[in-house]
């Protein structure tokens, strides 16, 4: 499975995570100019190295590409080892949710982060707020992966600066104990780079087009590419109206492309997603050309709604047909052209699309569905692994569903079904507070909490993610800080809901200062000018108030 490539990073990475070797390995890169280097301690050298581990995207892309297989080696003997991810919009943004996970569970390993188009429209485009139609400059995309690894890097040299200050510290006290305790530490240090799953949409454009930016991604650092089959110039967001697909082979090309530009890069375990729209869409633009009887082109335009037609003389002016199971048939069409699929086809479509993708190039399914149902998304993946068994979703955990009115709607109805008394609910009011404390609205938020897990389990859910995560908690958040600030609270509601509740949650933040890369910098001047270094951490810095 490793590549060359990926072998020799890790060597890399066994000889960088040493400390006293890196320390080594400085003397010697410091020897070698004898003199002419005097002024610099390979000390100093040492901890910038380990500080700056990976020197391109394509070091990251690589990197994590082998973290992202083995996970989904390890899920296929095990479902419970499923993996997560939150969409960012901003560099520090995913920063913060590595540190978090870092602080409350001590390491990362499942834990990836998720690069969404609809952020990326809504929030990064110098055209402004867009909807999720691909109308965004394409190398924001790109930009925004650059970005969210700038941020974990700087995260990693941040955490290690401090170890890197308590190893000094250990050393002036002469405690060994502490200096052998925190060499440790950053020996066995782990980055807060984590593979990041990054939306293409439909490819913005042909398969060139996907070529091409698929290339920029990887670059930047992108180990997963996510592709959706629907219409490039047509594109909507997966949980609105609208929806256009392509063809299969069309599909496949732009599968292809990505493919070849993992390989291209020497990213030979790139890992690419391919999301079906078809339980939404009900469009097609483009008929496909059969070449025989039974083949891909076949079996899509099996779903297409038409009518039988007898004679020529029953055709209109503009109308084309399509030959069928022996038969003429004219294709329904929208007055700009664009050919309905026939009504209830959609699931069907779901399965062929994600055997067909996962048979030419596509390493993990996503279908995009109306509702987090386990029961459907596990009726799709049960017909995809009779064809092709270790098939596996990424699965969109959206804000585009409400999920407390969906899951009390599920309990309900299995309660109906089971013979269970409802008469106290009435179903199209379940999302209403009164039913906050009800033995039905407790199970529902207990599906909620279990939902992942039973779906990694039950339905084939290798990666759990959400979408739109931070541009709701931002919104949410401004709120409440808004209203009580130019309300009655002040300048308190700042102190209690935000600063206070930073210090006794133990937020890095609280130090802006530090977190910025303050601290970094005064190391870089000492390391650069030694005591005359002008350094912004000294007793008058009004972050020592922090501790």
């Amino acid at each position: 499975m490793y590549s060359t490539i990926n072998l020799l990073l890790e060597e890399a990475q066994k000889i960088m995570s040493n400390y006293q070797d890196a320390v080594k390995n400085a003397e010697l890169s410091v020897a070698k100019y004898g003199e002419h280097f005097k002024a610099v301690n390979p000390e100093s050298v040492a901890r910038m190295r380990l500080q700056n581990r990976f020197h391109s995207g394509l070091d990251i892309a690589r990197y994590t590409a082998t973290i992202m297989r083995e996970d989904m080696a390890a899920y296929d003997v095990d479902s419970s080892k499923y993996t997560q991810s939150l969409g960012c919009w901003h560099g520090f943004i995913g920063q913060q949710k590595m540190i978090s996970i870092k602080k409350h569970f001590g390491d990362t390993r499942q834990r990836y982060l998720y690069l969404s188009g609809w952020m990326v429209a809504a929030l990064r485009s110098e055209f402004g707020p867009l909807p999720d139609q691909s109308m965004h400059e394409k190398t924001s995309v790109s930009a925004l992966i650059a970005e969210l690894y700038d941020f974990l890097k700087q995260a990693d040299a941040r955490e290690l600066r401090h170890l890197f200050k308590d190893l000094d510290a250990a050393r002036a006290a002469g405690d060994e104990v502490a200096e052998k305790d925190t060499q440790n530490k950053i020996d066995n240090f782990q980055t807060h780079v984590v593979p990041i799953v990054a939306d293409i949409d439909a490819g913005f454009g042909n398969e060139e087009a996907t070529y091409l930016l698929a290339k920029k991604m990887i670059e930047a650092g992108a180990c997963c590419i996510q592709i959706e089959n629907q219409v490039s110039d047509a594109k909507q967001c997966g949980h609105q109206d609208g929806k256009v697909t392509v063809p299969h082979e069309d599909f496949l090309a732009k599968i292809n492309a990505v493919r070849y530009a993992f390989l291209e890069l020497g990213v030979d375990d790139g890992v690419i997603v391919a999301r079906t729209d078809s339980l939404g869409a009900g469009l097609t633009q483009k008929i496909p050309v059969s070449q025989e009887p039974g083949d891909l082109a076949s079996q899509y335009n099996a779903y297409i709604e038409g009518e039988e037609v007898s004679s020529t003389d029953d055709l209109r002016e503009g109308d084309m047909v399509i030959r069928r199971d022996g038969k003429t048939i004219r294709p329904e069409r929208l007055p700009n052209g664009l050919v309905r699929f026939k009504a209830g086809t959609g699931e069907d479509r779901c399965v062929l699309d994600c055997i067909t993708s996962l048979q030419n190039g596509a390493d993990l399914l996503w279908i995009e569905t109306e509702k987090p149902h386990i029961g459907q998304i596990a009726g799709m993946v049960n017909r995809i692994r009779e064809v092709v068994p270790n098939a596996k979703l990424v699965y969109n955990n959206s804000p585009s569903f409400n999920w407390t009115l969906s899951f009390r709607q599920q309990v309900f109805d299995t309660w109906q079904t089971e013979g269970k008394d409802v008469s106290g609910y009435v179903r199209d009011e379940l999302m209403s507070v009164d039913y906050d404390e009800t033995a039905l609205s407790v199970e529902a938020d207990e599906q909620i909490r279990s939902f992942q897990k039973n779906a990694a389990a039950q339905a084939g859910i290798f990666h759990h993610l959400i979408t739109l995560p931070t541009y709701h908690t931002a919104a949410l958040s401004t709120d409440n800080l808004a209203k009580d600030y130019f309300g009655d609270e002040g300048m308190l509601a700042y102190v209690a809901g935000v600063q206070r509740r930073e210090i006794r949650q133990g937020l890095a933040t609280v130090k802006h200062q530090d977190m910025a890369g303050s601290n970094i910098g005064d190391d870089h001047k000492e390391y650069f000018s030694g005591g005359n270094a002008l350094k912004a951490s000294g007793k008058d810095n009004t972050m020592n108030q922090f501790g």
